[in-house]
């Protein structure tokens, strides 16, 4: 079946009178971050999202609107709204005002079609904790696959310094040679815990290199004394807020403070851009919640990552 035909079949079976329901393009970016935020600041009270994250998502090269979006608008507004990625992560939202009618279920039932179809069986979404959202995945039969933390660093808390090993140093990752060893050592660390394909350069590049506003000293190298990239820090500015999206340290060199002066490091790098609050998210299959806590970090929302086996489903 052609993509197109896919893209059609997906389409005609959700069964939401009244709306329109097509799949997603390059230029609806901003209507879905304005939906999301409207669901972020209902749930937890205030705006996590940033436009450049669906920007940059959405410009992988993994990733296909045409066949792995859907969106539902009434008139010109977009009330709903999912997407599957790798026919295993999906995001979706609808409009407060519009809850109650239907449609996230439809779309949670989209979902679950995309990943059958991409021959995954098993998806899932994150949702904040006590969320209608949560509520919803809950009663469509989703079970709790993990819970995730965001923490902060409070403005105004100091920042203490972290003694690292003689001859190791924190530098900016400006070349590409800096790049490709940054992507290499994120992905290693991270499929240690992480069940998914391994990422692909292509998609490291959109997702990070050519996220908007990405500036090269948001990559923050850790590097050995021969000079070989062994941790990495990705830190992002977001208003006042800086935000550690990325941290790994190779296997090899754990245990040594690297992690903790990465993480320091970005803090002081997150203020002398301007940033008031630091803040970080990270899960219980990482382990690395007593790391955070232990530099002054404080738990300010949970979330939780609800899954469903969607393999024998007709």
């Amino acid at each position: 079946m052609t993509a197109q035909a896919h893209e059609a079949s997906d389409i005609n079976e959700l069964t939401l009178e009244g709306y329109t329901i097509r799949p997603l393009q390059q230029d609806d970016a901003r209507a879905v971050f304005e939906l999301m935020a409207e669901c972020e600041l209902e749930s937890t009270g205030e705006v996590a999202i940033e436009e450049a994250d669906i920007v940059a998502d959405w410009q992988r090269p993994s990733f296909d609107l045409a066949t792995q979006s859907i969106g539902v608008f009434e008139g010109e507004r977009l009330v709903g709204y999912a997407e599957v990625a790798g026919g295993r992560r999906a995001d979706a939202a609808v409009a407060p005002d519009r809850r109650g009618r239907g449609i996230g279920s439809e779309l949670a039932r989209w979902t679950q079609r995309i990943s059958r179809r991409d021959g995954n069986g098993l998806v899932g979404m994150p949702a904040p904790d006590g969320s209608p959202g949560e509520r919803l995945m809950r009663d469509l039969g989703y079970e709790v696959a993990w819970t995730s933390w965001v923490l902060e660093l409070p403005e105004g808390a100091q920042i203490e310094p972290q003694p690292i090993p003689e001859g190791y140093t924190i530098r900016v990752g400006d070349s590409d040679a800096d790049r490709h060893a940054a992507h290499e050592v994120v992905e290693d660390a991270f499929l240690e815990w992480s069940e998914r394909e391994r990422e692909t350069w292509e998609d490291f590049e959109a997702g990070v290199l050519r996220r908007p506003g990405f500036e090269p000293w948001n990559l923050r190298l850790m590097v050995d004394p021969e000079g070989v990239v062994v941790g990495v820090a990705l830190v992002l500015l977001a208003g006042d807020d800086g935000y550690v999206d990325k941290l790994a340290v190779r296997r090899d060199r754990r245990g040594l403070g690297l992690a903790r002066a990465l993480l320091v490091d970005a803090f002081a790098v997150a203020r002398e851009h301007g940033a008031t609050r630091s803040e970080l998210s990270t899960d219980s299959r990482t382990g690395a919640l007593g790391l955070y806590e232990r530099v002054g970090m404080q738990v300010k929302a949970v979330w939780r990552h609800w899954a469903i086996d969607t393999s024998d489903q007709a």
